[in-house]
């Protein structure tokens, strides 16, 4: 049985301008977050980490809760949709506030920074969960999936560019010198845009498939049966590792670029160059990898992106052009397999439904987003700890030695040693092409017979 294609390019646009929305603070996140904290808002080093991995961590768990109720909605425009339009302004009010530098006291500015990027998270998840879950609902073709995930991303890293290009110099245009109130009012037209996207993104889609789960079974019975599941196990994993990893060669990048390379004239171009690569890498990574298989070329991609990134470890600071095109490289190389990131989620979720008969999309993606958080919490943290450690001095543009390896190590083989988790952790993972192409096909088989049935068979084998 062939699996047929549903999906429109206005579909795949539609979905793709909801990461685009994300992208906005996620990019933000990733590349200006804890440079702002310490150097614009005022927070020592060591505490900003602190905060990254508790407020995150803390937050995290409340994302299966949110996964849950979106298993659990039932609306005229579907289970996952109706969140976007429920959550689009507090998205962008949250993002705003998160970049305000209150005139507090110190221990009150911690106060405020803990509050307010709290609330970001919270909001993050709240209308990331469900659009994360999407693609299950707008077709059942893996390869689509696929297809869809590589336009999503590739309209994400446009996100992430336009935050790269216009940030910077719209924050010193309209603080006019005041980098506190810059970066207010930047980031209040960036969540302003990414209102708008999301309801693009809530108008242009449409689901087409809708489970008939039980909704009387508890969260804590679902959990026990995704914990079951050995694939969304060593996914879980994965995923913890990978966001640590790009979490923390992101926040170190502007470090690396202004105190290793002593070229903080380039930290625009340095940014710009790589997200265009990361841009190419995402909208041809169905073309380029769709017809392999999924597992064995995420591992061989792993492993060429890292030897590239572990090189720049060893040039020579001033060896610029060589550093630029060797980062490039990894970018594009590295950002073939973020598609396929997500796509293996929904496997995930399909492959649930065939050993339980249970379509957990909200729940599993919840843990795929509580496995972001606490990346991005490790990630930061990681940044954090580790600068205050070898006494990192802000905006001092002379360093110590001890400073400067720390901050390379930061953006090369620290990464580097996680990536290569990754692709360890891989070879247990059995979800393969094949394997995920002939559950489609009985899951489809099945929903052409007979409706779903909401109860759970206790005797299903992993």
């Amino acid at each position: 049985m062939t699996l047929s294609s549903v999906l429109t390019t206005k579909d795949k646009i539609g979905y793709g301008l909801g990461d685009m929305a994300s992208a906005l603070v996620w990019q933000t996140a990733t590349l200006f977050l804890a440079y702002f904290y310490t150097d614009v808002f005022g927070l020592p080093a060591a505490i900003m980490g602190t905060m990254f991995l508790l407020v995150r961590v803390i937050d995290a768990f409340i994302d299966p809760c949110i996964g849950a109720l979106v298993d659990r909605t039932q609306t005229r425009h579907g289970r996952f949709r109706p969140w976007l339009l429920w959550f689009a302004i507090p998205f962008g009010v949250s993002c705003m506030l998160t970049f305000y530098v209150p005139p507090l006291s110190p221990t009150l500015k911690i106060v405020y920074a803990c509050a307010t990027y709290s609330l970001l998270s919270l909001v993050y998840s709240a209308i990331n969960v469900p659009y994360c879950a999407m693609p299950g609902a707008l077709t059942l073709n893996p390869r689509e999936r696929h297809s869809l995930q590589s336009w999503r991303f590739g309209l994400s890293f446009i996100g992430g560019l336009i935050v790269t290009v216009i940030a910077l110099p719209l924050v010193e245009w309209l603080g006019e010198g005041d980098a506190q109130k810059g970066y207010f009012f930047a980031m209040g037209l960036m969540g302003l845009l990414g209102v708008a996207l999301f309801y693009c993104c809530f108008f242009m889609t449409r689901e087409r498939y809708a489970p008939g789960n039980d909704n009387s079974a508890s969260l804590l019975k679902d959990l026990k049966l995704l914990a079951a599941n050995s694939q969304w196990r060593i996914i879980f994993v994965f995923n913890i590792l990978l966001l640590t990893a790009v979490v923390t060669r992101g926040s170190a990048t502007m470090y690396y670029v202004k105190y290793v390379m002593l070229r903080p004239d380039l930290v625009f171009a340095f940014i710009v160059s790589g997200m265009i690569a990361n841009l190419s890498g995402a909208l041809l990574s169905e073309r380029l990898l769709g017809k392999f298989d999924r597992v064995r070329a995420y591992q061989w991609t792993i492993i060429s992106f890292v030897a590239l990134a572990a090189i720049i470890f060893f040039i020579p600071p001033d060896a610029v052009w060589l550093i630029f095109t060797i980062n490039i490289v990894f970018s594009f190389i590295q950002n073939l397999t973020t598609p396929l990131q997500w796509t293996m989620f929904s496997d995930v979720v399909d492959h649930e439904e065939h050993r339980s008969g249970r379509r957990l999309d909200g729940l599993v993606f919840s843990t795929a987003l509580f496995a972001i958080k606490f990346g991005l919490a490790l990630g930061g943290a990681v940044v954090g700890w580790v600068l205050g450690m070898v006494d990192y001095l802000p905006n001092q543009t002379a360093q110590s030695a001890v400073v400067l390896t720390t901050i390379n190590a930061l953006f090369t083989l620290i990464p580097c040693a996680l990536f290569l988790c990754m692709a360890l952790l891989l070879c247990f993972y059995r979800l393969s092409s094949r394997r995920v192409a002939d559950i489609a096909e009985a899951l489809a088989r099945k929903r052409k017979t007979r409706e779903e049935t909401p109860s759970l068979n206790p005797a299903v084998q992993e």
